[in-house]
């Protein structure tokens, strides 16, 4: 088995951060197309997208939300994390080559019976630090055995 980092609820605080980055490909945008069936022409068809405020494909919004789920399970608190719930704002287009970096900051944790409740604050900025998408997660932390 591969050692991985991880957080666990007995060692994770408000303030402890995380972030992941990616560069965003048209490959990547037609792969998720064909996991999800969004084949929406506002990502997939040049000549449609040509038309719209856009002026060309954009990707999923979904895609820098996927993102936010790999650096909460790679990263922030990292592996045997529960993501549990996600608010999201989608503030700006991402395009074809856009290098997104998800940061993630735990600013909140309640004690439950048999678990943490972990609130992290979720912001995707690309590479002119323009927030692309916000929000809000909940996670469950691994726990020791």
């Amino acid at each position: 088995m591969d050692s991985y980092k991880i957080i666990y609820d007995d060692e994770i605080k408000v303030g402890m951060t995380g972030d992941f980055s990616k560069r965003v490909t048209k490959a990547d945008v037609e792969s998720f197309a064909e996991v999800t069936g969004d084949y929406n022409p506002m990502h997939m068809d040049d000549e449609f997208a040509a038309q719209t405020q856009f002026h060309g494909r954009i990707a999923h919004g979904m895609i820098s939300a996927g993102m936010i789920s790999a650096c909460l399970g790679t990263k922030m608190p990292g592996p045997g994390a529960i993501y549990l719930g996600q608010s999201l704002k989608f503030n700006a287009p991402v395009h074809f080559d856009d290098v997104l970096v998800v940061r993630v900051e735990v600013t909140k944790i309640d004690q439950k019976k048999h678990f943490k409740l972990v609130t992290l604050s979720t912001v995707v900025t690309n590479q002119d630090g323009q927030v692309v998408t916000d929000g809000e997660a909940q996670i469950m932390p691994a726990q020791r055995k």
